[in-house]
């Protein structure tokens, strides 16, 4: 196969990023009955999860200043099932990377993983909550409302999934993935949150949700009192914003996954791959083949998602920690997510490989799209025969000449997609 030209493309999509991040959020709060509901001096648990938001050490600080101004003793606790290994140090550590510390936040930072059980629900399934926030005086959630890797519902990602399965740590996260394989997930996320409020312990949650450039468009203080409903129609508006590679392709080229970028590895309705192996379940554009070609750094080595990719580059293997892989796929009951794909040492004999496989007989009729990664989707590469595709595209700019792979001599890109000149400031 002698590979296409590409052509970079600048995606336009609305900016709907808030001026004022941490103003928008004290004003929620301050419109809030949160602080009516905490004793004067009181200790209030704030849980925060492992996904890559944007602006979450500012937000979380935010939150922490609130409470501090309300006359009492926050702490911010990691929220996150088996993520970090299932390991109170890794936990921390993954904090951390993203800014969150004793020192930044300007409060504690408590990691354990011992819980306490706060009885059954109705289907029988044992609701779990971090032993240091159940004794607190108060929790308080801080998570982003977004559509989930794995199935399709009105509840998904957000509050509810925060306290179903990360407020529970490694002992819940395992039960719930259990019960949601004959159950289904946001059964299980709606019935085990609610278990969770009965307890009393939830004052509320900070709501953030993003636009197709992941910066923060909104943020909501969501009561208790309201909360399932509420949280439905954040999901649903978010939803409406999502970012989307523009069309179908023959093979789908991921620089990068990682738990940073997805729960999944990858956001599964940007790359229409199922966790359990499904090829383009979701509505939208479908790919015929995945290439991904690496693991990014701040995954830890945890490579969930490789096992939806149809070929992968042997530097992403090269980069997998099975410990945290094996943990996470075993406790979200998705093995197949791991499974270690056709492997070859460079890019050319990637693409050479599947390239026969998307029936088509003539290479230059294959079409051939390169994001960064799935949360990175502006801009992004396309082989040069969608041109006049992408010439009838109003929210597409064409930036610059097709232009050649560049190889080394092992086969490998010497082009990267985020080339100087067109930066990564659009995502």
């Amino acid at each position: 196969m002698e590979l296409p030209r590409i052509v970079r493309v600048k995606q336009t999509f609305p900016d709907r990023s808030l001026r004022d991040v941490a103003g928008a959020v004290l004003a929620e709060l301050n419109a809030s009955p949160f602080a009516s509901r905490v004793k004067p001096n009181g200790r209030v648990a704030i849980g925060v999860g492992s996904r890559g938001i944007t602006n979450i050490a500012l937000i979380a600080k935010s939150v922490v200043e609130f409470w501090q101004s309300a006359g009492c003793q926050p702490f911010i606790f990691p929220a996150m099932g088996s993520h970090g290994a299932a390991t109170a140090a890794g936990q921390a550590d993954v904090l951390a990377h993203y800014g969150i510390t004793e020192s930044t936040m300007g409060c504690p930072v408590v990691s354990q993983l011992e819980v306490v059980s706060l009885g059954k629900d109705a289907n029988g399934i044992e609701a779990f909550l971090d032993k240091e926030a159940f004794n607190a005086d108060g929790v308080m959630l801080v998570g982003r409302v977004k559509w989930h890797t794995d199935f399709e519902g009105k509840i998904e990602s957000g509050l509810f999934k925060m306290m179903a399965i990360g407020l529970g740590k490694f002992a819940g996260a395992q039960r719930y993935h259990t019960y949601a394989y004959r159950l289904g997930l946001e059964h299980v996320i709606r019935s085990v949150g609610r278990q969770v409020l009965a307890s009393g312990k939830i004052l509320g949650g900070m709501a953030i949700l993003e636009d197709a450039h992941h910066k923060t468009a909104q943020v909501a203080a969501v009561a208790v009192e309201n909360m399932e409903a509420r949280e439905e129609e954040l999901l649903e508006l978010t939803k409406s914003w999502m970012g989307r590679v523009p069309f179908d392709l023959d093979i789908l080229m991921i620089d990068e996954i990682g738990k940073n970028i997805s729960g999944a590895g990858m956001d599964t309705k940007v790359s229409n791959r199922g966790v359990n192996g499904e090829y383009n379940p979701w509505p939208g554009p479908k790919f015929q083949r995945i290439f991904m070609r690496d693991l990014s750094s701040l995954s830890y080595g945890n490579a969930v998602g490789l096992g939806m990719a149809d070929v992968i580059h042997d530097r992403l293997l090269g980069k997998v920690d099975w410990n945290p892989t094996s943990i996470n796929s075993l406790t979200a009951s998705s093995p197949s997510a791991v499974k270690i794909p056709l492997h070859y040492g460079s890019d050319l004999v990637c693409l050479q490989k599947f390239w026969p496989t998307v029936g088509k007989l003539d290479p230059k009729d294959v079409t051939l799209g390169w994001i960064k990664n799935t949360l990175q989707l502006s801009p992004l590469a396309l082989s040069e025969n969608m041109l006049p595709l992408i010439k009838e595209r109003p929210d597409l700019e064409i930036l610059g000449e097709p232009e050649a792979f560049e190889l080394d001599a092992a086969g490998n890109f010497r082009t990267t997609l985020f080339a100087p000149g067109y930066g990564t400031s659009s995502h």
